[in-house]
């Protein structure tokens, strides 16, 4: 059995692995795009803190 390191110890406590499956055929839009972003992990979360923003943003007016 191998010994679980720092790094093996830092993963399990303080990171989450999202897997996201794409179909070829109907999503290869997507696939192009992500494969043409060098920091695909980076790219991604940009998307949705700009969505979280908006939305915020968007819930803000509403209440006004």
């Amino acid at each position: 059995m191998t010994k679980e390191t720092p790094q093996d110890r830092y993963h399990k406590d303080k990171t989450f692995i999202f897997p996201l499956r794409l179909v070829r055929h109907t999503e290869a839009d997507i696939i192009q795009k992500l494969e043409s972003v060098p920091n695909k992990s980076g790219y991604i979360k940009r998307l949705i803190r700009e969505d979280i923003a908006k939305t915020k943003e968007d819930n803000h007016e509403e209440e006004l």
